[in-house]
């Protein structure tokens, strides 16, 4: 029995055979009659590259499910060879995700979905790290904390993922509210020694919260965003207003273990804090260039910006964008460094993709890939703190740098 995917393509083989057999091989082929078709010698040539493509994967393909020792999925094989694809590249922000992949990527940016609760990232390292548990979320209580590391998911070790670990992480820890996930992760105890800690969790539905808001002393404003979702514009405006009402004076805007998220919502923050001018510009291969500007708003307060190495993507732009137009200060270490933008693209049968199309430049042309931003004060946090913002105020050095800056501004 031949499989539909076998059998498609075989006939795209057929196709491209049936087409060399009638051309001659010389610079212009003329065929005097009949139903044929002139081409020139390029096009010949890739008619002869795109026959031996097909025929070795059909043919590879062919030998792995007869002669493979396990049961071979076909969908497994097509999946494999669309993967394998994008991971040629040497990219790891380009990747192909099949129709469940696509889908959970995609409720990423929506802002709820069913999991546990934990905003994680890539670090350095290579290590899936979590960069913030959700306030109420599954992993919140169940004892995750910030700087975790996931080393494996459902028996599954992190290491071993193939492609986008991040990607693979996320998926495997989302699923149906009410069923349960086992992660286990690594941690350094009081004693700085290695520590590994098994947590069985159940999911549950999740709102992702991105913006949340304080009024500090001497009425500086505080507004935490930890992602750019769907949501976040919306509700970066809210309290931003709900702060002007207060009668806030000054702002720190906190953007530190802001992973990125839609480049789209950063750009829209931007717009409300900078005034007239370049957001970003995005550049492609040919040199096509895309620019962002801001309409005129400006928020007209002193503002400190706060990032670190794990502020990256949409944040760096954020920063990037008020650090040249000198809307505000920024305060902290120097962010992440990726400055490269993907196009996301769904396919007809619900799979998509992620490429990266172009990199983005600050408004005097800065490049920030693997550069990253480097902060107009450099404040490092003691060693060995891991929670931040007002609550810990006594241990966060980069706040506590940020309100003696505003205050200044203030007399």
């Amino acid at each position: 029995m031949i499989s539909k995917r076998k059998a498609t393509v075989g006939a795209i083989v057929l196709v491209i055979i049936t087409s060399l057999s009638t051309f001659a091989v010389s610079n212009i082929i003329q065929i005097p009659m009949g139903q044929k078709v002139i081409v020139e010698r390029s096009q010949y040539n890739d008619l002869v590259r795109s026959y031996n493509r097909y025929s070795k994967v059909s043919a590879l393909e062919s030998f792995i499910e007869d002669n493979y020792l396990e049961n071979v999925k076909e969908k497994d094989l097509e999946d494999g060879q669309l993967k394998g694809l994008f991971q040629s590249l040497g990219d790891p922000y380009s990747i192909y995700m099949n129709k469940e992949e696509f889908q959970r990527f995609m409720e990423d940016t929506q802002g709820v979905f069913g999991g546990v609760g934990l905003v994680v990232t890539l670090g350095k390292d290579n290590n899936v790290t979590v960069v913030e548990p959700m306030k109420g979320a599954p992993g919140e209580r169940a004892g995750i904390k910030k700087g975790d590391k996931i080393v494996r998911i459902n028996g599954k070790e992190v290491k071993e993922f193939k492609g986008d670990k991040l990607n693979e992480a996320t998926k495997l820890m989302k699923g149906e509210p009410g069923t349960k996930v086992k992660i286990k992760i690594l941690r350094q105890n009081e004693n700085g020694n290695p520590e590994y800690l098994d947590k069985e969790i159940t999911r549950e539905e999740v709102r992702t919260e991105t913006v949340e808001s304080k009024m500090l002393e001497n009425k500086i404003g505080y507004i935490r965003i930890s992602s750019f979702d769907e949501l976040t514009y919306d509700d970066f405006k809210k309290e931003l207003k709900s702060l002007q009402k207060d009668g806030m004076k000054a702002l720190v805007l906190d953007i530190r273990y802001n992973p990125g998220g839609i480049l789209d919502i950063s750009t829209k923050i931007a717009d409300e804090l900078m005034g007239k001018g370049t957001i970003v510009y995005t550049e492609t291969k040919d040199k096509k260039r895309e620019y962002t500007k801001s309409n005129g708003k400006k928020l007209d307060l002193p503002l400190a910006l706060l990032v670190n190495d794990h502020s990256a993507s949409a944040s760096e732009i954020l920063a990037g964008a008020i650090q040249d137009t000198k809307t505000g200060v920024i305060i902290g270490t120097k962010t992440f460094g990726k400055g490269i933008v993907q196009r996301v693209k769904k396919l007809p049968d619900g799979s998509g993709f992620k490429l990266t199309v172009s990199e983005y430049f600050t408004p005097k042309g800065r490049s920030i890939h693997k550069k990253g931003v480097k902060p107009d004060i450099v404040v490092e946090l003691p060693k060995g703190v891991e929670q931040i913002g007002p609550e810990k105020i006594q241990d966060d050095t980069q706040l506590q740098k940020s309100i003696e800056v505003l205050k200044e501004k203030l007399q």
